[in-house]
């Protein structure tokens, strides 16, 4: 029987994953990120391991997305180190990141209106270095894989916010990630999408890519995550199993 912690969430259905290691794909060492003077990621250590699904929760204005920019290179810190495998990506554009394995979905849905469906996830082959045939065929496999084969002709502009959370999703994917960024993938999808969108993040990660949830929703997380990391104020409070951070007292103050 799983542990109750706060919230009511029932921790049983995380799979166990491998054990982290120095092996890790995507390093954080003391990443730091100021808005208006004030450290809205302050002194940052994380690691994702290839094969996991890694969560990082915390409360509204905790840092996350923040932090998510910075790893993306959306936004560049102002100290600290970002290490993707064994290259030092601190100061690399989104572009470089993107052709070494990254990629990434966005809190405020990110699509291109003036493009298609099958345009849109087009582009995150396209940015990953599948052009051609080869990035076709990731498109297609992509757009049946998300339910979404039937509206690839289709224009973005105008679809529901659940599709269109699917379609970004879909375009971060289409690249083959090593390290896969996914903010609130599950606001806007109904509980059956909820569900799907799952099964292909726990897929993405036994494929072998690092997979870093951020999200609201503890009951998808306790569902998928390997490991999680809380975070408040810009601050790591806590770091662990699903199960010892949710039960962590410290944990429970913040919901």
């Amino acid at each position: 029987m799983g542990a109750q912690p706060a919230g009511g969430v029932v921790v049983t259905a995380a799979p166990a994953g491998p054990v982290l290691s120095a092996r890790s794909v995507l390093s954080v060492r003391s990443v730091t990120r100021r808005l208006g003077g004030v450290a809205v990621v302050n002194g940052v250590d994380l690691d994702l391991a290839p094969g996991q699904v890694t969560a990082l929760v915390g409360p509204n204005g905790a840092g996350k997305s923040v932090l998510l920019d910075c790893l993306s290179g959306v936004a560049r810190p102002d100290g600290g180190r970002i290490l993707l495998g064994a290259r030092d990506v601190t100061r690399a554009p989104c572009h470089r990141r993107a052709r070494l394995g990254l990629a990434r979905t966005f809190q405020q849905v990110a699509v291109f209106p003036g493009l298609t469906v099958a345009q849109n996830v087009l582009v995150g082959a396209e940015h990953h270095g599948a052009t051609g045939a080869v990035g076709r065929t990731r498109v297609a496999g992509v757009l049946r894989l998300l339910g979404l084969a039937e509206l690839a002709a289709h224009p973005v502009a105008g679809l529901p916010l659940g599709v269109l959370r699917l379609v970004e999703l879909g375009r971060a994917l289409a690249g083959g990630p090593r390290v896969l960024l996914v903010d609130e993938v599950s606001v806007g999808l109904d509980a059956a999408q909820v569900a799907w969108v799952a099964q292909v993040l726990a897929m993405t990660a036994e494929e072998g890519a690092a997979v870093l949830l951020v999200e609201h929703d503890l009951a998808l997380v306790a569902r998928l995550a390997h490991r999680a990391y809380v975070l408040d104020t810009g601050r790591v409070v806590t770091t662990g199993t699903i199960a010892e951070v949710l039960a962590d007292e410290r944990v429970r103050r913040l919901w």
